[in-house]
């Protein structure tokens, strides 16, 4: 079976909406200071709707499919069909993801919603901040996942000699 499914594969090689929107709407930008990754959404919104979404990952190959295929997804949505958009929808997208890369989906939905954030924030528009509060890339995660991802890192540190945290 192959770590990675075609569609992770596609969309690292060929992503969607690379790019950036220089008069965007809404900006967001996150990080994960553990792994490094860095992803920035920019969105263009017309009459409650995405026209247009670029965005811009500095990250592995997981982090660059999570943004294109968050992209896809959202691309033409109204607001309210975007803020329904999760880390769990990006990873169905996709076909999966390894454990140890469920942190990029979880980017991926973070950066969705801080530039939604910034949209409301520059425009005056109102909203609850629990529903832009930040969460930990393991909160969502179901524990036997996470025991999967342990298992998996422990077995590379076996095969290869290093010592992960």
């Amino acid at each position: 079976m192959a770590l990675y499914s075609e569609k992770v594969m596609d969309h690292f090689r060929n992503p969607r909406n690379a790019g950036v929107i220089e008069d965007a709407d809404g900006v967001g930008e996150v990080g994960n200071p553990v792994c490094g990754d860095i992803m920035k959404i920019y969105l263009k919104i017309k009459d409650n709707r995405i026209e247009d979404v670029k965005f811009e990952t500095f990250g592995c190959g997981s982090a660059i499919a999570s943004s294109s295929m968050a992209t896809e997804l959202i691309k033409g949505k109204t607001i309210d069909e975007v803020m329904e958009v999760t880390n769990k929808a990006v990873v169905e997208a996709l076909d999966g993801l390894p454990a140890h890369k469920l942190h990029c989906s979880v980017l991926a939905e973070e950066a969705i919603r801080a530039a939604l954030k910034d949209y409301f924030d520059k425009n005056g528009i109102p909203y609850d901040p629990e529903e832009f509060r930040e969460h930990d890339a393991e909160e969502d995660v179901p524990p036997e996942v996470l025991e999967a991802a342990e298992a998996e890192k422990a077995a590379a540190a076996a095969s290869c000699g290093t010592k992960f945290k």
